[in-house]
Parts: C-alpha cells; sequence; structure tokens
C-alpha cells in the first residue's frame, strides 16, 4: 500500500518545501489541480527537480486532447498524471497509451461518476494504472465519505491499481487502510496539520500496518 501527499494550496516553492519535510513517508507527492492553475506545468517541473526518492503526480483532471496533455505533464517531468473517469473512452485510452509509451502511469479519478461500478470495471479492462475513488471538496462538506465506493470499485476491478481520496486525516485513515486500497491519497490532513511531518509518519504506519 502507498501513501500519497496532495498539495493544492500552496506555491511552488512552499509545495517542493513540504514534500521534502515528508519525503520519507510518502511514496508520491501530488501538484494539485489548483497550483497547475496558478502556476502552470513549471510547478510540476520544479517539484521534480527539487525532490528525490519519490514520484511526482500532476493532477491535470484531463478531459480532452489527452495524449498531448500527458505528453506535456511528462515533458514537465510527471510521473503519474490524472485524467477524469467521465471523460470519453477514446480520451482515455489515448491517455493510457501516451502514459505507458513513456514508461509513464495513468490515474483515472472517478469524481463526479455516476455508476462507479460499471465504469471501474470499463477502466480496468482498459488498462487504467490506478482507479482512484475521489469524494470532492464540496461533498466531503456535506460529510460523504470514500468507504463505500471503495468497497464497490475493489470488488469489481481484476488488474488497476485502487486508490482512494477526499478528506483523509491521521485520525480517519485506519478506516480506509481497512478496505485495502492500494494508494491512500491524504492532503490537507498532512497538509494543514499543526506538525506535518508527524502527520504524514502517523498515516504512513497506518498505510504500512504499524
Amino acid at each position: 500500500m502507498e501513501l500519497q501527499l496532495a498539495i493544492d494550496l500552496l506555491n511552488k516553492e512552499e509545495a517542493a518545501e513540504l514534500a521534502n519535510k515528508v519525503k520519507d513517508y510518502v511514496d508520491i507527492v501530488e501538484i494539485g489541480t489548483p497550483i497547475i492553475y496558478n502556476e502552470g506545468l513549471p510547478s510540476v517541473q520544479y517539484m521534480d527537480e527539487h525532490i528525490d526518492g519519490v514520484k511526482v503526480l500532476a493532477d491535470m483532471k484531463i478531459m480532452d486532447a489527452a495524449d498531448y496533455e500527458v505528453s506535456q505533464a511528462v515533458k514537465f517531468g510527471a510521473d503519474v498524471v490524472t485524467i477524469l473517469g467521465v471523460a470519453e473512452d477514446a480520451s482515455i485510452k489515448a491517455a493510457i497509451e501516451e502514459a505507458h509509451k513513456n514508461d509513464k502511469q495513468l490515474l483515472v479519478d472517478m469524481i463526479a461518476v455516476q455508476d462507479i461500478e460499471k465504469r471501474a470495471k470499463e477502466l480496468d479492462e482498459m488498462g487504467a494504472d490506478y482507479i482512484a475513488v475521489h469524494i470532492g471538496y464540496d461533498l466531503q462538506a456535506e460529510g460523504k465519505s470514500p468507504l463505500e465506493d471503495l468497497h464497490k470499485v475493489k470488488s469489481v476491478i481484476k488488474n488497476s491499481k485502487v486508490a482512494v481520496a477526499g478528506g483523509i486525516k491521521p485520525d480517519t485513515i485506519k478506516d480506509i487502510v481497512a478496505e485495502g486500497p492500494d494508494l491512500v491519497i491524504v492532503g490537507g490532513g498532512i497538509a494543514n496539520a499543526d506538525d506535518p511531518v508527524e502527520a504524514a509518519k502517523a498515516c504512513r504506519d497506518a498505510v504500512k500496518g504499524e
């Protein structure tokens, strides 16, 4: 089981500083969509150039022109790129092909997917590296948890890895870990903690069963 730190609300320099503080406890560090909106793909490149030993994920949330957008993210140093599960099949297939051509990985974000089991099966057959159950910020505010959707996705896929994101914190991560995902994504639970290093360590210990 892997742990990913999602960073959304910092600039690229602050993001790299935070990532380096916790890099011993995470496997992947994510440059979130807000940072990419604000600073572009050079923010991904900056992270790639300023951290060692962890993968860099570009949270592009691609919907169209998928092979081109994946190629650009890879050019700027991304090891993993995201596309939305509600995108067209042709877009997702093109994104997977482009990522794999460059020995990189594609994560399909299931945010806003209505029939999550049906779509997960389809994405699994397409060859997605990760299928990510994701409760977005707006639904988190309504108290929705990713646990139910995580269970559904895990029950139907055979080849892809399962990722999970959405309001996960050090004090709630054990419930998520108990469902056995392959990748647990934590954002504010680490980034906004009083002691991000201690929070990252607690999450890592939960993920590793320590």
